[in-house]
């Protein structure tokens, strides 16, 4: 069952509330084209991402968002709406990350985290280490964006 909320709320959250097999869904938001045009040319200056005539001839028929840009919005809802605000330490990385479908100016997206495991760490018992897999869904439900990643959280009762 996927859940719109997450409690409690982030600034009252920590590890022990990520619990493995919880999926939440964050969003919608919508893929802003002028924001989208402006990171590709500061970071991505690909004809597809960053210039909307040349792009008419590439594959795409049409200018594509930056898979960063894709990851830099996903960012701001991972971190506002999931992470736990005081209680999130850092992050370990990400594995596997992949953009399946393009993402164009207008799509309407959805920020879905599944919990996959969660432990707490041996070494530092005050904390514990989360596992979850990421995925960005547009307004078809077609994933767009997904990837492994882990984070690390303070614990409310330090063992």
């Amino acid at each position: 069952m996927i859940r719109k909320t997450f409690e409690p709320p982030p600034t009252e959250r920590y590890f022990e509330d990520y619990h493995p097999g919880a999926v939440y869904e964050f969003g919608p938001f919508t893929v802003d084209e002028q924001e989208m045009l402006a990171f590709a040319r500061r970071f991505d200056p690909q004809d597809y991402h960053a210039d909307p005539e040349a792009a008419k001839n590439t594959i795409f028929g049409g200018v594509i968002a930056s898979g960063w840009f894709t990851c830099a919005l996903m960012m701001k809802y991972y971190a506002e709406d999931y992470l736990a605000h005081g209680a999130s330490l850092a992050s370990g990385g990400l594995d596997e990350l992949r953009w399946p479908k393009p993402v164009r100016a207008g799509d309407v997206l959805r920020l879905r985290i599944h919990v996959t495991s969660a432990r707490r760490s041996v070494s530092k018992p005050d904390r514990g280490i989360v596992h979850n897999f990421i995925e960005v869904v547009n307004q078809n439900d077609e994933v767009v964006m997904h990837y492994k990643g882990q984070n690390f959280f303070k614990c409310r009762n330090p063992g």
